[in-house]
């Protein structure tokens, strides 16, 4: 029989709040709910401050918000508010990183599904190497590798954040394929060895890597400029900053034998390790953000061009 003191024993505060009492015996363990005292007999009696925590509780719970989370938030009883913003904000994005995952395995597993038998078991040993969204760890262990050791660290960011693309939140199959076979080039184990590393830009030792790299910096935002306004690089602006950065670079100066020097370096800098890299990057940018392997190319045929056309 209920007591008359207007406070519940511990199946009543369950039966007030549409929970069981195995429920309410877990939170009231851990403390989370306050006794307003006990029973003759010994037992937890509640008040409504109880029920309005329990239903806190509960309403953070179904959103998935973890124990240990609730526990925080009601540790800040005089800044309630301000702590429920956090753990949704934290919530939100556990969820969008749900998302991104279950999207690329849809993409996956379309892949998978709308491809040649022949081909299906290939692919699906390329893409379960990696993970589901994958991160980009290995794209940047490539590259500083490739670039020069003396390149300050600032410069280094500066370059990873414009070649390595981020995984797309709604890849298509062919983003999800193209992704994997990247992952796989620059994890391939023979890119130790000295016939399969990336030829350098400028023969070794001949050149200021630093010099270099913030010249070309500034010739791809140029090119990338000209490029939204529907204009491939030409003589002049982008080309002749992309120019003048190896020849500072080399400590000489940008003449006409230069560029005609400059086209056969340009022909062997890279290799076909650099150049499969770009081709399957590519697809992985954004629709509009400049992709740095596309602008050294256009660059370097406008070079080739104006030297084949004798304009230097």
């Amino acid at each position: 029989m209920p007591y008359d003191d207007g406070l519940w024993s511990i199946g009543e505060l369950a039966e007030r709040a549409g929970a069981t009492v195995k429920t309410v015996r877990f939170y009231s363990d851990r403390g989370l709910l306050p006794e307003t005292g006990r029973s003759s007999g010994g037992h937890r009696r509640y008040g409504p401050e109880a029920l309005d925590r329990l239903r806190l509780i509960r309403s953070l719970r179904a959103l998935d918000v973890p124990v240990p989370e609730v526990e925080r938030v009601l540790d800040r009883d005089e800044a309630l508010d301000e702590a429920l913003e956090e753990a949704v904000s934290e919530q939100l994005r556990e969820v969008d990183s749900r998302i991104a995952a279950l999207r690329w395995r849809e993409a996956s597993l379309l892949l998978l599904k709308d491809c040649p038998a022949g081909e299906r078991a290939e692919r699906l040993r390329l893409v379960g190497a990696v993970a589901a969204p994958p991160d980009t760890a290995a794209l940047a262990r490539f590259w500083r590798r490739t670039l020069p050791v003396r390149l300050p660290g600032r410069t280094v960011a500066t370059v990873l954040d414009s070649v390595v693309p981020r995984p797309p939140r709604e890849p298509s199959p062919a983003q999800v394929l193209a992704f994997a076979r990247l992952h796989e080039l620059v994890t391939d184990p023979r890119l130790d060895r000295p016939e399969f590393r990336p030829a350098p830009p400028l023969p070794d030792g001949e050149y200021r890597p630093v010099v270099l790299y913030e010249g070309l910096a500034e010739a791809y935002a140029l090119a990338s400029s000209q490029e939204r306004a529907g204009l491939r690089p030409g003589a002049g602006g982008a080309l002749d900053c992309f120019v003048s950065a190896y020849a500072r670079a080399s400590g000489v100066r940008d003449t006409p034998a230069f560029r005609r020097r400059l086209v056969g370096v340009l022909a062997r800098s890279g290799g076909p390790v650099i150049h499969r890299y770009w081709k399957l990057a590519t697809g992985l940018f954004a629709p509009d953000e400049p992709v740095l392997g596309a602008l050294h190319h256009h660059l370097s045929v406008a070079l080739h061009a104006e030297v084949d056309a004798g304009a230097v």
